[in-house]
């Protein structure tokens, strides 16, 4: 059985439907060791009903890694929540903060925020059959519902439940108007509510998500929070993840190369593509990785142009690469052999 290492929430990439599938998140362990990356979330239904290996199957090479849960029926939860333990799977994370118009339908994600007791019955169910950490997510509010005093009452509700752990989105959630895209954008960033939770709620783990860019930016979170979750930033431009394990949890390791990352990564797929896991699905989660590096454009249009095709292989990834010409990096500080970037 895989030894899984005791859970650090300091930092975490933020699960993302169509995005933190099982090979990104090879990927992204490739950068970090110790960073905490969840799963896309997956719903109860499509547990219960369907195929569980491919919903719930990962590599152990991903560890740690947490499971997150769309759903709104303890039963179903808590039933799915034991199949996540038993997948192997280092906490279970409830959704309490998606806004979108099909999850709405389903009166889960953040409609759940205006039913406090119901998503403590759902946690409680869950960790009466688990031995993980039951975890939620959620904003800081919905519609009108958005004041300091709202969100205490939430989390005091779902805590008392047994929830120790609030993952929370510091932008609330406009149900009816915003699409999931414009409620990422448009509602304002309120840190400082998140910041005054985790002064009002000491002992319960506060993680702060919402518009965090770089890792500058979580480590001055951090003197407010327990831990940061980075969303699309660390998707669209993965080699930040180098330099996390260093400069948010004080490891000695050598950053790794960016071309050095990207021939492991093609050594996976390799064994992948032998499983008939086709490129595409794979290629598209390092199309970011030479992000504002010279090159990099090429290197992007000639994986669009390769991955797709039936017969792409791994040479695919190295022949992109070499594209990028002479960049290489010792570190994540450190550029050798680079052209100057390109000015305005």
């Amino acid at each position: 059985m895989t030894t899984i290492k005791p859970l650090s929430r300091r930092l975490s990439v933020a699960p993302m439907m169509e995005r933190t599938n099982r090979y990104c998140r090879l990927f992204h362990r490739l950068l970090s060791t110790e960073t905490l990356l969840y799963s896309e979330m997956i719903t109860t239904g499509a547990i219960l009903f369907g195929d569980q290996e491919r919903h719930l199957g990962f590599d152990s090479a991903e560890q740690p890694v947490a499971l997150q849960l769309g759903g709104a029926d303890p039963v179903a939860l808590a039933e799915s929540a034991a199949m996540g333990q038993s997948f192997g799977y280092a906490e279970i994370n409830l959704n309490v903060g998606c806004p979108s118009d099909r999850v709405q339908s389903g009166r889960f994600g953040a409609a759940l925020m205006a039913d406090p007791a119901l998503v403590g019955e759902c946690v409680a169910a869950m960790q009466n059959v688990v031995q993980i950490p039951v975890t939620v997510k959620c904003r800081i509010g919905i519609d009108g519902q958005d004041s300091d005093e709202e969100l205490d009452r939430f989390v005091a509700t779902v805590s008392d439940a047994g929830c120790e752990v609030f993952i929370v989105h510091a932008r609330k959630a406009i149900l009816a108007g915003l699409s999931p895209k414009e409620n990422r954008e448009i509602p304002p960033l309120k840190y400082d509510m998140v910041y005054r939770l985790k002064e009002k709620r000491p002992g319960l783990e506060i993680i702060l998500n919402g518009g965090v860019q770089t890792l500058e930016q979580a480590s001055q979170h951090l003197d407010h929070v327990d831990g940061v979750m980075i969303g699309r930033s660390a998707y669209q431009n993965p080699y930040m993840l180098a330099s996390a394990d260093s400069e948010i949890f004080g490891a000695k390791t050598p950053v790794s190369s960016r071309l050095d990352i990207l021939e492991t990564f093609a050594d996976i797929v390799a064994d992948k593509i032998a499983d008939g896991v086709p490129l595409k699905r794979m290629a598209r989660h390092v199309v970011g990785l030479f992000q504002g590096e010279p090159g990099a454009r090429v290197y992007r249009r000639y994986l669009a142009e390769n991955a797709w095709k039936n017969d792409a292989d791994a040479d695919v990834l190295r022949r992109a690469a070499d594209l990028i010409g002479p960049v290489t990096r010792n570190d994540a500080n450190e550029t050798v052999g680079a052209a100057p970037a390109p000015t305005a």
